[in-house]
């Protein structure tokens, strides 16, 4: 069996990459199965690609990446099995996926992890819209032999165009990554602290909840806040510590938590979240708060592995909840992490993965 892995970024550099199939190279290695993978963007024009300014540059990086899926179709037909994951390119029509799927008739696993066919962004403009083709969603669906989505949401979507779905969470290595006998670390304070991780696309759902947070601070002046980010939050909570998000801070750096929180606007884009900063949260033993949106309610029993709310005034009394009972926080944290390892943890789904693939189940069981 051959595989050939078509994402937008380099190997190693984007969560839901890493999170939803990269994770799972090593049990393609040790089952045998060949792959490849082949990113639009270099590491290098990755970098590029999200500074600020550099337009020429840009410009080079997207023509490097067209010219590498144009060559590529030269290789497709020694593949058994394509996995694209969101899409083979950032702009335009599905080209590539059209051919691939009905030129040289090449069995494609189409995998998405948030509602791509949709977009978060109130400035969008109707250019952005014609550019960024965001209806090649369901022609791509259209043309999978199947589709992998994070969620249930994701999967009805795909389901009124694809004839196969499989429901694929977003999964954790709970051993080697997220696990806090691993990864303890001599907290620098002794206040209790609130953590969100995150990227500068998602500090507008943390920034939120600012009115709420200041509340909080003024409830319990000893606490802090944590922010693991690529850009700096927009916050008027005064004891805020910002730490620099880096694949070597990304664990150690939220295990300074006694609190995750996960803020969600009630949106049609938000339910095709898949959790997984819940899912950080609670795989070390940080109880989980979250917004009652999408796939959240699942993952969050409330009042087990963490606390769910509705209103603003919810996140008030949850917050306060945690912070003044340490035994809570410890026993919902236990909670969170079984759950995490019976449910979404690498070897928890490793089956469903290989399912993908068509790979006999009898020899997974091996």
């Amino acid at each position: 069996m051959k595989i050939l892995f078509i994402c937008p970024y380099p190997v190693g550099e984007a969560p839901s990459q890493r999170f939803r199939f990269e994770q799972y190279f090593s049990l393609l290695r040790n089952k045998q199965i060949d792959f490849k993978v082949q990113s639009f963007l270099t590491a290098k024009n990755w970098r590029i690609f999200y500074a600020r300014g550099k337009i020429i540059q840009k410009i080079r990086a997207l023509i490097s990446g067209y010219g590498k899926r144009l060559l590529l179709l030269f290789r497709v037909p020694a593949f058994d099995f394509i996995f694209i994951h969101r899409e083979a390119a950032p702009l335009g029509p599905p080209v590539f996926e059209w051919i691939v799927a009905n030129v040289l008739r090449k069995k494609i696993i189409y995998d998405f992890d948030d509602a791509i066919w949709l977009t978060d962004n109130l400035k969008n403009v109707w250019l952005t819209e014609i550019i960024k083709w965001r209806s090649k969603v369901a022609s791509i669906c259209r043309w999978s032999y199947r589709v992998s989505a994070g969620n249930r949401y994701l999967c009805n979507y795909a389901a009124q165009y694809a004839k196969q779905v499989i429901y694929n969470p977003t999964t954790l290595d709970t051993k080697y990554l997220h696990n806090p006998t691993l990864n303890r670390v001599e907290k620098k304070t002794e206040k209790v602290v609130i953590g969100w991780t995150g990227s500068h696309s998602t500090l507008k759902y943390l920034e939120s909840l600012d009115r709420e947070l200041v509340a909080v601070e003024s409830m319990f002046p000893d606490i802090s806040f944590l922010v693991i980010a690529d850009q700096l939050p927009k916050l008027r909570v005064r004891n805020l510590r910002f730490l620099d998000w880096s694949p070597e801070n990304e664990v150690t750096g939220l295990m300074e938590a006694d609190i995750g929180i996960m803020p969600l606007p009630n949106n049609e884009w938000a339910k095709g979240k898949c959790g997984f900063k819940a899912l950080q949260y609670m795989a070390l033993e940080i109880p989980a708060i979250v917004s009652a949106i999408g796939v959240n309610s699942s993952l969050v029993t409330h009042g087990e592995e963490g606390l769910v709310c509705y209103t603003p005034n919810d996140w008030i009394k949850s917050l306060s909840t945690l912070i003044l009972d340490s035994t809570l926080r410890k026993e919902m944290g236990k909670k969170g992490r079984l759950k995490v390892i019976n449910q979404f943890s690498i070897e928890a789904n490793q089956q469903n993965f290989l399912s993908l693939l068509d790979y006999p189940i009898a020899l997974t069981q091996k």
